[in-house]
């Protein structure tokens, strides 16, 4: 475990490019108009930037140094845990403190468009964190794919799955009904029960792939 531990203190360390960006989006993003997206939800940007650099940079860094990749892995699931909840608490304070400020302009915060205020912020904040780490574990499971030939199949495929499902009205409610079970979903316990569900998948395969990956 010190190992690991070790590990996520050098993940979050090296990670600061992508805090610096999105406390720059954050705090510089302007909106004109009636309607503008909460300045809370740029924090967003945080768990779209770190697996970039998880996947990148530090796993060829940490190698080198000597770390092996089940410490890695474990220590790339903790720091997405970790910055979840971060993200996940910034949000929510901004949406409680920040947004009410705007009294001119309605403020459009992602936590009511997918419904989490419904069940009260404490529970909208769980479900807001859970749906940040199903972000990080997909985006790392996907970006460690691309050096081999099934991440490359995973991404026609993925891309298949949008032009084809998006046209077809058929197809386009089932891709809505998907969305609506990880995202959209004011049913805490099932859309928390379901993102858990997925990262769990995800972590499986990410982990496979990690084994099969090299320097």
């Amino acid at each position: 475990m010190t190992a690991i531990f070790a590990i996520v203190k050098r993940l979050l360390a090296s990670n600061k490019i992508s805090f610096i960006l999105t406390a720059l989006v954050v705090l510089c993003a302007t909106s004109s108009g009636n309607v503008i997206l909460s300045k809370g939800n740029y924090s967003w940007l945080l768990a779209v930037l770190t697996p970039f650099f998880f996947v990148f940079y530090d796993f060829t860094k940490l190698m080198h140094l000597g770390a092996s990749k089940k410490d890695y892995y474990f220590g790339c699931l903790i720091s997405y845990g970790f910055l979840a909840f971060c993200i996940s608490l910034v949000n929510t304070a901004i949406h409680l403190w920040i947004d009410p400020i705007y009294s001119a302009q309605t403020v459009i915060n992602m936590m009511d468009v997918c419904e989490w205020t419904e069940n009260g912020m404490i529970v909208a904040g769980l479900q807001q964190m859970f749906f940040l780490l199903l972000v990080m574990v997909f985006l790392h499971a996907l970006l460690s794919m691309q050096a081999h030939w099934y991440g490359w199949l995973t991404d026609a495929v993925f891309v298949a799955i949008i032009c084809i499902f998006t046209p077809l009205a058929p197809l386009r409610t089932i891709l809505a009904g998907f969305f609506q079970m990880i995202m959209l979903n004011n049913n805490a316990v099932l859309h928390i029960c379901i993102c858990l569900l997925l990262s769990a998948a995800l972590s499986l395969a990410g982990l496979v792939v990690l084994k099969r990956k090299t320097l």
